[in-house]
């Protein structure tokens, strides 16, 4: 093993801002003059939980099963648990299951998807309380936190709000510095979303993520520091990278009330759940179309003749309708949806069956906000993926990469196996 490793992904974090980040002190100290790839092409759709499990399994969503944040309608509608917390909806193997075959020890704070993993050793994951009452550490119990990471929860739990950046983050990354101190992992997953949080409400470029870029270098500081009081800094190997960028949008255009208008969904009353024959779930800028029957062949050229028209009409916010078939041919995402739909570039879309069919920014839902992500890896500002450590070569440096590559480049970075992933190890930026 070439040490140990710490993974840190700063959501939405992109190319335009490193040369801001680089010149912080603590991304110069722990980073500066080691590998990087400057420009990472992300994956369809550009959502965080996909994203994330094609980083943890170096596969693509069509393969590891994961197709946005949210389950689909036929598990939920108005579902107040729609998030795919759990890990058991992940269809292959990831880094946390090759550590754990190869005998090393692992961790993970608010990585995506990781609720249960049996795997991780140490395990806060991404989730907050259900019900009122629930404590911080009854709701990260439900998914997987172990009773010798109570004490650490409840020692930081002051400095939660729930779904409030940076001030989870601040929870998050505290717990993660002390699960370093106090336990050593050799693999430790962690991922902040405060400059996610800042673009979503305040748009991709400005003076506001200045505030999440000093955050995110404390942050680094803080998790070396950690290592250090470990006694462990020397043999660190340190990993910052990203999921996504982010576009801005000029409005949200609720699909599902042109559905409704085609008949394909009809309105029980407000407080209940419609009666649907197709239904549109949105991930930001795409969205996906499942049917109720996807075996009724009429229903499917019903459908796809609607959304073709919305689309030919230019008016709507689409692009492009994929077809299941083409979706995985074309961009490897896969689901139980029937139809993609990829965004005009400035509309976002939304879920409400019910006029008004246009609506503005909404802070309080990460698909609406005043930018958001979701379309296709060809757009928008590109992540990144800087490294520095044992296993990593100096100042090695290349223009561009893959998402899909980085679990098994992690990997052999730590010396272990991933052999089945659709990406490879970029072997450039290791020694």
């Amino acid at each position: 093993m070439n040490g140990k490793m710490i993974v840190f992904s700063a959501d939405a974090l992109v190319h335009e801002d490193m040369e801001e980040l680089s010149a912080m002190p603590n991304f110069r100290k722990y980073l500066a003059g080691g590998a990087a790839i400057k420009r990472v092409k992300s994956i369809y759709p550009t959502i965080t939980y996909p994203c994330h499990t094609t980083m943890a399994t170096g596969c693509f969503p069509d393969r590891h099963g994961i197709p946005g944040n949210l389950k689909s309608p036929r598990q939920y509608l108005r579902s107040p648990i729609p998030w795919i917390w759990e890990h058991e909806f992940v269809k292959v193997p990831d880094i946390f299951d090759a550590a754990k075959k190869a005998g090393l020890t692992t961790a993970a704070v608010f990585w995506p998807c990781t609720g249960n993993h049996p795997s991780v050793d140490w395990l806060i994951d991404e989730y907050w309380t259900q019900r009122p009452g629930q404590t911080l550490i009854e709701a990260f119990a439900e998914m997987g936190a172990r009773e010798e990471l109570f004490p650490i929860i409840e020692r930081h739990a002051h400095l939660m709000q729930e779904r409030k950046h940076p001030f989870c983050d601040d929870f998050m990354l505290a717990c993660a510095c002390d699960i370093i101190r106090e336990h050593r992992p050799d693999l430790i997953m962690i991922h902040p979303a405060n400059i996610d949080g800042a673009r979503h409400g305040h748009g991709v470029f400005g003076d506001h993520i200045r505030k999440a870029l000093e955050d995110t270098d404390r942050w680094i500081g803080d998790l070396m520091e950690a290592a250090s009081d470990a006694g462990v800094l020397g043999e660190t190997n340190f990993v910052l990278t990203s999921d996504h960028g982010q576009m801005d949008i000029k409005r949200v255009i609720h699909i599902n009330v042109l559905l409704a208008d085609a008949g394909l969904i009809r309105s029980r009353g407000e407080n209940e759940d419609p009666e649907w024959d197709a239904w549109c779930q949105s991930g930001g800028m795409s969205a996906c179309v499942y049917l109720k029957d996807p075996s009724d062949r009429a229903l499917w050229e019903k459908t796809y003749a609607v959304l073709n028209h919305l689309c030919e009409e230019g008016v709507y916010g689409i692009s492009r309708v994929y077809t299941a078939e083409e979706a995985v041919r074309e961009e490897h995402y896969g689901g139980d949806f029937s139809f993609v739909l990829e965004t005009d570039n400035y509309t976002s879309f939304g879920d409400r069956f019910l006029r008004p069919l246009v609506t503005g920014a909404d802070n309080g839902d990460y698909r609406k906000g005043r930018a958001t992500h979701g379309y296709l890896p060809s757009k928008g500002p590109s992540p990144v993926f800087y490294c520095k450590g044992p296993a990593f070569r100096d100042g090695a440096e290349l223009e561009e990469g893959r998402l899909v590559d980085e679990a098994p480049t992690v990997a052999k970075a730590l010396g272990i196996d991933m052999p089945d992933t659709d990406g490879h190890p970029v072997t450039e930026l290791l020694k």
